[in-house]
């Protein structure tokens, strides 16, 4: 492979990514004749281990590795690029402790997923104050979060999830650039920080899925309103679900309408997230900007569905299920079109599944298992899709299609939802309260001026009695007749 290159004396950039089967055989010996900016050289197979050939590039700006089959500890020699701007390692077998891995003080873009360095974060790297993007994600590492990390202020994205990390959340809140911060399946404790809402006005990605979390949910999460995914699902978080939460812009605006910018190609090669979607873990990466999920699930939260969240029209996955929710669906949970993914289950909803549902479609996965809903399941074209009838057991006073239990009675009124029977029966209320209020206002109207009106009265009786006369005069001739008709 060194002939190929043995004339390219002016070679700047070596790219290789999306060739798969490439074996890269390169002597350790071999001096290339040229100086590159930009090197890419995963995916593939690197025979030997790190490229040697690498250390006399001393313009080397940006270096990927990618899932390059690398192994064992990084070559110190790293430490001399002193022009490294963007460095990813990840999805490599590397190991030792991050406190001797050597990385240019200039370097923005740092990514070491998917390998398995162990040891702590170490205190050295709140040192490297132009990091934009840091992803240790995937690892062995432990310990706590050093709280020096508030140093790095340009910081955009903190991606330290699927690692042993553990302890309280110390104050990052000078981190005020910050988009995505990602601590998922760790350790953590305690309460999930207020500062997070207060201070991170700009964050978009907020995961904190499986950790030891506890109390309630901050009402201060609703000033995030870019938020577009919301992971906190698997703590042991009480009480109840904020209405505000209604209020998340990047929730309820357009669908595919974030504002994203990315400096460089690189900040968008090492953006990627896990969430739960339709039941499953998926690992979004060139779309998980366009993904709008919030995932509550597997807490102890109680109180009712807020009807605010049936107003984040562009959110693509809700998923409360296991905790303690209680009262009914939302009835206007239809407004919510852009809904793939429902997961209701294992809560302690009552009431009918509301008819609006029908209106989803664009609705693939639903789950109210496990809850105490009854009534006749709606129909609709989307809902028609949904021929599991494991997505309604444990509701046994649930029936209709796709469950064997038939509905005993004939929906008198199909069209009608539960909003216009309450609306019905308040105007019933309001019917029989007019008449109430007529014949009140009618009748102290006519006593209320006999009362004050002595001359009226007066009258009034007077015309009664001789009217009475009349009648008694006229009724006794009649009768007077009727007898003599009858003598003779």
């Amino acid at each position: 492979m060194e002939a190929h290159f043995a004339n390219l004396s002016m070679l700047q950039w070596l790219d290789t990514t999306g060739n798969h089967k490439l074996l890269i055989n390169i002597s350790d010996e071999w001096l290339p004749p040229f100086q590159l900016r930009s090197v890419g050289l995963g995916p593939c197979k690197t025979v030997n281990g790190f490229p040697q050939w690498l250390q006399n590039q001393r313009k080397l700006q940006e270096l990927v590795l990618s899932n390059a089959s690398l192994y064992g500890l990084p070559p110190t020699w790293l430490q001399n690029m002193s022009m490294l701007l963007a460095l990813d390692l990840s999805h490599n077998k590397l190991i030792g402790s991050l406190i001797n891995l050597p990385f240019s003080e200039h370097t923005r873009f740092l990514s070491l997923q998917d390998n398995l360095f162990n040891g702590s974060i170490p205190r050295s790297m709140c040192r490297r104050t132009s990091l934009e993007i840091l992803d240790v994600s995937r690892n062995r590492l432990s310990g706590n979060i050093p709280d020096c990390l508030e140093n790095l202020q340009d910081m955009r994205m903190l991606i330290l999830s699927s690692n042993w990390l553990s302890g309280v959340l110390p104050n990052l809140g000078t981190l005020r650039y910050l988009e995505v911060l990602d601590l998922g399946n760790n350790e953590f404790s305690g309460n999930i920080p207020k500062w997070i809402g207060d201070n991170l006005s700009e964050l978009r990605i907020l995961r904190l899925h499986k950790n030891n979390f506890t109390g309630g949910i901050p009402h201060s999460l609703c000033k995030c309103s870019n938020l577009h995914i919301l992971d906190i699902a698997h703590n042991n978080l009480t009480g109840s679900i904020p209405h505000c939460f209604g209020e998340l812009s990047g929730m309820v605006g357009a669908r595919y309408a974030f504002d994203y910018h990315f400096r460089d190609d690189n900040e968008f090669k090492l953006m990627d997230v896990i969430q739960v979607f339709k039941g499953i873990e998926l690992e979004y990466t060139k779309t998980m900007y366009i993904v709008v999920n919030m995932d509550l699930s597997s807490n102890k939260l109680t109180g009712e569905i807020p009807v605010e969240l049936t107003a984040l029209a562009s959110l693509m996955g809700l998923n409360l299920s296991h905790n303690q929710l209680s009262g009914i669906i939302p009835d206007h949970i239809g407004n919510m079109k852009a809904l793939a993914s429902l997961d209701f289950s294992d809560n302690q909803l009552s009431g009918t599944i509301p008819p609006s549902m029908a209106a989803l479609n664009d609705l693939s996965s639903m789950n109210l298992s496990h809850n105490k809903l009854s009534g006749r399941i709606p129909t609709g074209k989307q809902l028609q899709t949904l021929i599991d009838p494991s997505i309604y057991a444990g509701n046994r006073d649930l029936c209709g299609a796709p469950l064997q239990n038939n509905c005993s009675k004939p929906e008198i009124n199909p069209p009608a939802t539960r909003s216009k029977n309450k609306y019905n029966g308040l105007r019933k209320v309001w019917f029989y309260l007019d008449i109430t209020c007529g014949f009140a206002t009618g009748f102290w109207g006519i006593i209320g001026v006999l009362a004050f009106k002595k001359q009226w009265r007066s009258k009034l009786f007077m015309i009664a009695e001789v009217t009475m006369d009349k009648v008694y005069v006229a009724v006794a001739v009649k009768i007077s007749k009727i007898k003599r008709g009858r003598e003779a």
